[in-house]
């Protein structure tokens, strides 16, 4: 089977040091085995994706000798797809519509999981028809009946080994957001079977959302790739690289003049410049006994 992986930034700020070194992961795992990389522009998030972004996204990575197979994909392209899998899940029983505020969320909230305060199931039992709520809805998935639905399951990290999938722990996770019919877990599910992705590789902050990306893959007949968490880029006090705290932009070394083929180089070699270093942060969990 050939082995398929991608980058699937968001065009919501621009590149930093993070993403080129989990964009040259991607590129060389594909490379290594024979194989295709792919470049999806994940720009379904409203007002915050511009199109400026995506395009200096395209310039960077060439800039850092990166080549891609194929035209780049817009996940824009595929919000018809996103809603025609959540009425799936709607005609199943498996999403409810919730009006709740994040601020009513965390207020309610007894417990907390990977993406914060776990939803305490206010707005469990409702439905979408005449007497169902009025106005913009979120869509919950019924996380226990979906787990029901689906039985035990499995997936693999090249890194970490076989896991025991555990989705319960993100409660009713959102599928469909007030403002987008593909919340990051359902858009991301899709749009990897949908482009035929074999080996999914991200940084380990995003090693837990997998527990529910394999549940949705049953629930919804897709294919199961298997999975290569890498390890995250981070500053001298331990934080990884974001765009909220004004790391270092790839256009801003490349509008510089600085050689990003060495840069890459460098990248791969395990050297990174203002302290920056390599971090495996998140826990394997659920690993299974070997």
């Amino acid at each position: 089977m050939t082995t398929v992986t991608r980058f699937a930034p968001s065009p919501n700020g621009p590149l930093h040091l993070g993403h080129a070194y989990a964009a040259v992961v991607a590129h060389d795992l594909a490379r290594a085995r024979e194989g295709r990389f792919l470049l999806r522009i994940e720009d379904i998030d409203g007002a915050r994706s511009r199109a400026e972004f995506a395009e200096s996204t395209l310039d960077d990575l060439r800039w850092l000798g990166l080549d891609w197979d194929g035209a780049a994909i817009r996940q824009s392209a595929r919000i018809a797809a996103h809603a025609a899998a959540l009425d799936d899940l709607r005609r199943e029983g498996l999403v409810y519509p919730c009006t709740c505020t994040r601020a009513e969320v965390a207020a309610a909230a007894t417990e907390t999981g990977p993406d914060g305060p776990i939803y305490p199931g206010t707005c469990r039992g409702r439905t979408d028809g005449p007497d169902g709520p009025d106005g913009p809805v979120a869509w919950r998935l019924d996380m226990a009946r979906a787990i029901a639905r689906a039985g035990p399951l499995k997936w693999t990290d090249e890194l970490a080994g076989v896991q025991v999938a555990q989705p319960e722990l993100f409660g009713d996770v959102v599928l469909g957001r007030k403002d987008a019919p593909g919340s990051y877990h359902l858009a991301v599910t899709l749009d990897d079977a949908a482009d035929g992705v074999t080996l999914v590789t991200r940084g380990m902050d995003l090693f837990a959302s997998t527990h529910v990306h394999r549940l949705l893959q049953t629930l919804l007949g897709l294919s199961v790739p298997v999975w290569h968490h890498h390890a995250l880029l981070v500053e001298g006090d331990g934080e990884k690289l974001a765009k909220r705290r004004g790391s270092p932009s790839l256009a801003d070394r490349r509008l510089a003049g600085e050689d990003g083929r060495a840069l890459a180089a460098d990248i791969r070699a395990g050297r990174f410049p203002g302290g920056l270093s390599l971090s495996f942060s998140a826990l394997a969990i659920g690993r299974e006994n070997p």
